[in-house]
């Protein structure tokens, strides 16, 4: 693998093996960058965390954190915990998956692990080996219960119903 200081950029011509392309548009004020791609044919071991999309197309081993977006690319290898606000998976994860928002399958998917979620599709021609759980929504408020109202002396009373005897 080669390495290169900002000098070596500067003299390099757009579009050779080793140019850089800069992003010209700003990053956001919260600090999320936007998308991030882990491209096919690379490898990875440790701990991600990230802000914003991240879709991963390589062989990743540890564990994965965020509250934002993660894609697992068709041609991917997650071999991790997932803990994240949404998880798209088209490639293969071996590991238990909690999302907070929701977890997609998508065909040709491979998953080996529990997933918990309050949301969850599954596509047909996804394998998953491994139980679901799916919390119930936060409560809002407490469940309203019947009150008895007082009646005034102008409603009327309902009749009592009567069964005929046997």
């Amino acid at each position: 693998m080669a390495f290169w200081n900002k000098s070596d950029d500067e003299q390099r011509p757009e579009g050779s093996p080793m140019s850089i392309s800069r992003r010209s548009d700003p990053v956001s004020p919260a600090g999320g960058s936007g998308d991030l791609l882990l491209g096919a044919g690379a490898e990875f071991e440790g701990k991600l965390t990230f802000a914003g999309t991240v879709r991963i197309d390589a062989k990743f081993k540890g564990t994965i954190v965020t509250n934002d977006v993660l894609v697992v690319g068709d041609s991917a290898r997650i071999d991790a915990d997932i803990t994240c606000g949404t998880v798209i998976v088209y490639g293969e994860v071996n590991g238990n998956i909690r999302a907070k928002d929701a977890v997609e399958l998508h065909a040709p998917a491979k998953v080996r692990g529990d997933v918990e979620t309050p949301s969850f599709s599954l596509e047909k021609g996804v394998v998953f080996q491994g139980a679901t759980s799916m919390p119930a929504a936060e409560k809002v408020s407490a469940p309203a219960r019947a009150v008895a109202m007082p009646r005034g002396p102008s409603e009327p009373r309902p009749a009592p119903s009567v069964m005929p005897a046997p």
